[in-house]
């Protein structure tokens, strides 16, 4: 992955991790039956769980922004390859967060809102590693 790339999820990932991924959690039909796996644009995921996309990169190979909806404040990703979604996903996971998974999309929230997001647009679920419990002391 490209230096790019790689400093635009991190900055996602920070992002969300410095605001508290703010949100209700609502659960969104996260208990129920899962939907088929949501595709197209990052403004149609973007519709489909309504919300306005505040686009913070628009390249060839990602596109990103920041979405709040009423479950919550997320960041949205759609991406040119399967290969370069995934990637991207695993260099963000290294900051921690809930990853909603979908073909050549990501969103990236607190568990909450990753679980209401499910109920709209489906995919599959993926958890970053928690480097609080590694955190050293003196």
């Amino acid at each position: 992955m490209r230096t790019r790339e790689k400093l635009a999820a991190g900055a996602a990932v920070a992002l969300l991790v410095l605001t508290g991924c703010a949100g209700s959690g609502g659960s969104g039909g996260a208990q129920g039956k899962v939907p088929a796996t949501a595709t197209g644009s990052l403004e149609d995921l973007a519709a489909d769980v309504k919300c306005k996309p505040n686009i913070q990169t628009d390249a060839d190979e990602i596109r990103q922004a920041i979405c709040t909806n009423p479950d919550g404040k997320f960041v949205l990703a759609t991406f040119a390859t399967d290969r370069g979604q995934r990637e991207w996903i695993n260099d963000a996971k290294d900051y921690g967060g809930y990853y909603l998974v979908g073909r050549k999309w990501v969103a990236v929230g607190d568990d909450g809102v990753v679980k209401a997001l499910r109920g709209t647009l489906g995919g599959d679920v993926e958890i970053g590693v928690d480097h609080h419990a590694h955190s050293h002391s003196g």
